[in-house]
């Protein structure tokens, strides 16, 4: 009996330092068919096998900087142009690495009878509130077109509702992204789908940190980006194991998942390292010029303070 507890006490003393060794991170993200690799990671074990202890909390976009400003999440993915925002209004982060690419997975649906962009001058438009990915999104495509917010009269929707207020009849248009956008897809009754980042390639999506976390933290920082390409790793050896687990996070078969994983391309190793050389500063740079023009920002940050690329190497 001593020999059997003193085995117990040993084995629990050696499980006890990598049990510690674990470092806590909690992540604010939503459902968003791009972030989805993060949940595999963590439904599969690859963060844990890494020495993290990782909890993923869905938290809207529009309020995802507060709970970063307040200490409940240390990390967040979200798009490109919003760092720039939070950075601006004063909830210092930086982003260390890429998640993806929208190859039509952001959207803007109208009616059957809207023949161009430009006939959406004076109507009503579905979209997340200011500092949000579909809200840059509409002004984006606006612009391009010759208009502005101004030029129509937004309503505030999160891209969810957004797509099913325009699928029930509210709204003229509705700007939204996948998985949501899939459904505006499949009732084409409903309306049609006019521009997405096909024809305007400006949504991609990025991880980032609080700088205190990364100073505190480098090896954490450096496996939560191991532990995101290992997960895309592991979807190009086993799609249907992972499309099945990363679908059950948002209530889709692995079918469906799939489907809308087709419109948007999750960044790996390479593909990180060429962006943050450049890509990303370019972009963050015309991203702030907009934010500026709208009204969402009233100075720009500093952009190359930004990012820090040490963690994609």
């Amino acid at each position: 009996m001593k020999a059997v507890a003193a085995g117990l006490v040993g084995a629990l003393a050696l499980a006890l330092p990598a049990h510690a060794q674990e470092t806590k991170v909690t992540v604010a993200l939503s459902g968003w068919t791009g972030f989805a690799p993060l949940t595999l990671a963590k439904e599969a074990g690859i963060f844990k096998k890494n020495g993290l202890d990782v909890s993923l909390k869905k938290i809207p976009q529009a309020s995802r900087h507060l709970a970063i400003r307040s200490g409940d999440v240390q990390c967040a993915a979200t798009t490109v142009e919003t760092w720039v925002v939070w950075n601006a209004n004063g909830v210092p982060t930086k982003q260390i690495f890429q998640l993806d690419k929208s190859y039509g997975a952001d959207g803007l649906a109208v009616r059957n009878d809207v023949a161009s962009i430009k006939d959406l001058k004076g109507k009503t438009v579905a979209a997340s509130v200011p500092g949000t990915a579909p809200y840059f999104g509409l002004a984006w495509i606006l612009k391009a077109n010759g208009l502005s917010l101004k030029d129509v009269k937004v309503v505030n929707l999160e891209p969810g509702p957004a797509a099913q207020a325009f699928i029930a009849g509210q709204n003229d248009a509705a700007m939204t992204y996948e998985p949501y956008l899939s459904s505006v897809r499949a009732a084409p009754q409903a309306g049609k789908i006019i521009a997405t980042t096909l024809d305007y390639p400006m949504v991609m999506d990025t991880f980032g940190c609080t700088p205190e976390f990364l100073d505190q933290n480098p090896k954490a920082a450096k496996a939560l980006a191991d532990s995101y390409f290992e997960a895309l790793e592991m979807i190009a050896k086993d799609p249907q194991k992972s499309y099945e687990i990363m679908g059950a996070d948002v209530k889709q078969t692995g079918e469906a998942f799939g489907n809308s994983a087709k419109f948007l391309r999750w960044q790996d190793r390479a593909a990180n390292k060429a962006f943050f050389n450049g890509e990303i500063q370019k972009f963050s740079e015309q991203a702030a010029d907009l934010l500026l023009e709208i009204g969402v920002i009233r100075q720009k940050p500093d952009i190359a303070g930004l990012v820090d690329g040490r963690f994609v190497q």
